[in-house]
């Protein structure tokens, strides 16, 4: 079933608060009447405002691996920067994961890493680009899985 915003409205409350009111229609223009479909809508939006973009660390034997799940944008492309933050955020927070350095970005920015993969996926009904980063814990650093996605997460979203 597909759907058309018809109206939106976006509101700023207490600084960090916001409120976005939207009147959601069926494609044909009519009222989306049924229950189970407004909840279904109401959960979906709510998932997709809440969590835009997914950050996990996942064991890969000796060493882990972070995914970064980023929707694409209903125009085609993706965020041309959310390698350059991953890496950020993971330097910035001293995390010692890359052996080797490659030169990238037509040699402006020296990134340290050991295994780096970026493709397109189609997931559910949206196709997303999925960034898979072997994370090298081979030097004796360790930090926890939790402090990794969080610190990626916060510079993905802007709050850092």
């Amino acid at each position: 079933m597909y759907y058309q915003i018809s109206y939106g409205r976006f509101s700023i409350k207490h600084e960090q608060n916001c409120e976005l009111d939207l009147f959601v229609v069926q494609a044909d223009g009519k009222k989306i009447v049924d229950l189970n479909k407004q909840n279904a809508l109401c959960s979906r939006l709510r998932m997709e405002l809440l969590h835009p973009l997914q950050v996990a660390v996942v064991s890969r034997g000796p060493d882990s691996e972070l995914l970064v799940v980023n929707p694409v944008e209903l125009s085609g492309s993706g965020r041309p920067l959310v390698f350059y933050d991953i890496t950020l955020a993971l330097k910035c927070s001293r995390y010692a994961f890359f052996r080797y350095a490659v030169l990238l970005f037509l040699f402006l920015f020296y990134f340290y890493f050991f295994q780096a993969d970026i493709g397109r996926h189609m997931i559910g009904d949206k196709e997303c680009e999925v960034y898979r980063i072997l994370l090298d814990e081979g030097n004796g650093f360790s930090m926890s899985w939790k402090k990794i996605e969080c610190e990626v997460r916060k510079m993905l979203m802007g709050w850092e």
